[in-house]
């Protein structure tokens, strides 16, 4: 050892139980404490921002542990709404290796905007982790953390039509437009209420009825049918945001628009809370309908045939305005499709569908375990319970809580997302020149391969390729990876096991699976893109791990981004995983 090592260590030793004392109380590069660290909020600090907001701050619970509630919990655990109504749980329970859905140290109810600029005030000067919540659907985990102050929305839930919007600081004359106002805390079924059901118009939402739309739209924001209506981020029109500097402000074209940009698509808790957003309304569709069917071949030379005409066929019929959704592709040979459709009548959809259906009827080879089915309905009755109801379809079910809104519904097969343990998720961007000349072949054989390992589903409605210049010069315009502009589709390649809430009855961590689960997602996400080396990912379905997140989010955005934040944020206020810093 030479002398400066000798005498830096003499010094250093002394000091070391502190260091490590300090460590274990300063979290986020030394911007938050912990309990147990100096400063951190005496319990009449707590009392004092208690009194500030109206007494609606308390210490959030998870309802399963505690003797009061876990009766109802266990009666209601598979219930979206109800997990979302509490303040202790999280949509998704954990991510293998990552994060643990744990409560906060304290949760705001907020009910308005000077609530949560209150409580971004003292947080900053607390130096207490903020967390924001609407939905609580992330997978990255930015719906929870220990010890931190979470700013929950859920009660901010107002929405209210617009016929003839105007943003505000708008020049003389700027023209009028539909659309609707929404709270921060707002879920879409909602808006789809108010908008679709009451209002007969169409505004662009996510597919599950829970999701936030706050959360949703500061991740881009796709819905089914993206491709023809755009992203979330792409009809936002207006927000009103508390920044860091607790400053509540109206941003939108015409105000602090370089903020208004980055909140459209530029990730979820990076640059402020929002509390209100604006969205245009489209003219509704007459008919909304669906495409459902089973299909395999007999042989891996057939099926990979099947996924190379099944593409072809996708590019020359479906890759337009009307058509959104999924295929799965499954490693023995069979695919699943799952696809919507807007703006076509039945025999038009049929007809759309046709060519495929006589190349599969002229082939042995292949057969409908579950026939091809295709059907349309009333779009104004898409998200209408009481339609469903009425005529004894149970694919749309119910908040089954008493004193909840009438019109709450979920699809059924979202029931099985809550809770869920994801072991891996990830996402990519698949470009249209995949499904040009012999690339088509190159991708089919990509896709075969990788679904051997997991399968996994194309989500059409991901990405824009094929929808309309003036969907697309509005996507242009938000934060999101210039990439999904020419992506055809989005593959989501992803694996997880039963939900593992603490105090459950008989939770359990297959760790074991979970680390098997991981390493088969890898497998086959590795495989699939190397046919499109670099390929982005979309923000609100990735990676917890993802490589070189920035890059693959937003792209060329980047730097733009950055310099939002360090105007808006330049002390971190705003932090979560795999955000803009």
């Amino acid at each position: 050892m030479d002398r400066r090592t000798l005498l830096k260590t003499a010094l250093v030793l002394p000091l070391w139980p502190l260091a490590t004392k300090v460590d274990a109380f300063v979290t986020g590069g030394g911007r938050w404490l912990k309990p147990g660290a100096r400063g951190w909020p005496t319990d009449a600090d707590w009392d004092a921002l208690n009194s500030q907001v109206g007494g609606r701050l308390s210490i959030p619970k998870n309802p399963l542990l505690d003797p009061v509630t876990r009766e109802e919990a266990l009666a209601h655990i598979g219930n979206q709404f109800y997990v979302g109504d509490q303040p202790g749980l999280t949509q998704t329970g954990a991510y293998y290796r990552a994060w643990t859905s744990t409560p906060s140290a304290r949760v705001l109810a907020a009910e308005s905007a000077q609530d949560i600029a209150t409580a971004v005030t003292w947080a900053r000067r607390h130096r207490v982790r903020l967390v924001i919540r609407g939905g609580g659907h992330s997978y990255l985990g930015a719906s929870n953390a220990p010890d931190s102050l979470l700013i929950w929305t859920r009660r901010m839930n107002a929405v209210q039509m617009a016929d003839a919007f105007v943003p505000q600081g708008a020049r003389a004359g700027f023209a009028t437009q539909p659309a609707v106002h929404v709270g921060a805390g707002a879920m879409w079924i909602d808006a789809y209420h108010a908008v679709t059901t009451v209002g007969g118009r169409y505004v662009q939402g996510g597919g599950c009825t829970t999701v936030g739309c706050a959360g949703f739209t500061n991740g881009g924001g796709f819905g089914s049918l993206s491709k023809g209506f755009g992203t979330g981020a792409s009809n936002l029109l207006e927000a009103e945001v508390v920044t860091a500097d607790g400053n509540i402000r109206v941003v939108n074209a015409f105000q602090d628009p370089d903020l208004f940009w980055a909140l459209k698509g530029g990730g979820g808790g990076s640059f402020g809370v929002i509390t209100r957003l604006t969205f245009r309304t489209h003219e509704l569709p007459e008919l909304i309908g669906g495409v459902r069917g089973t299909l395999k071949a007999d042989s891996d030379e057939t099926y990979q045939a099947l996924v190379a005409q099944l593409l072809r066929h996708f590019r020359d019929h479906l890759c337009n305005t009307h058509w959104g959704e999924s295929i799965e592709f499954h490693g023995d040979g069979h695919l699943d499709l799952s696809m919507m459709f807007q703006g076509l009548g039945e025999d038009e959809a049929k007809a759309a569908w046709q060519p495929l259906l006589d190349w599969v009827a002229a082939r042995p080879s292949y057969t409908w375990v579950k026939p091809f089915w295709l059907k349309a309905m009333p779009a104004r009755h898409f998200w209408d319970l009481g339609f469903y109801q009425k005529l004894g379809l149970n694919f749309a079910v119910p908040d089954d809580r008493p004193g909840t809104p009438a019109y709450h519904m979920m699809w059924a097969g979202d029931r099985e997302q809550v809770g869920t343990y994801l072991h891996a998720y990830t996402s990519a961007w698949l470009p249209s020149e995949l499904l040009q000349g012999n690339k088509v072949e190159t991708l089919a054989t990509a896709i075969v391969e990788a679904s051997r390992e997991l399968g996994f589903a194309l989500h059409f409605n991901k990405g824009l390729y094929g929808a309309s210049a003036q969907t697309l010069a509005q996507a242009r315009d938000t934060a999101m990876n210039p990439e999904v502009l020419n992506a055809f589709a989005l593959a989501i390649i992803a694996n997880g096991g039963p939900p593992v809430f603490e105090g459950l009855p008989g939770v359990h961590r297959d760790e074991a699976k979970a680390q098997r689960g991981a390493e088969a997602t890898q497998k086959s996400y590795a495989r699939l893109t190397q046919v499109a080396p670099g390929a982005g990912a979309y923000f609100s379905e990735s990676d917890f791990f993802q490589k070189d997140y920035k890059k693959a989010y937003w792209g060329t955005n980047v730097p733009r981004l950055a310099a939002v934040k360090r105007k808006y944020d330049p002390e971190g206020i705003f932090m979560v995983r795999n955000g803009i810093a």
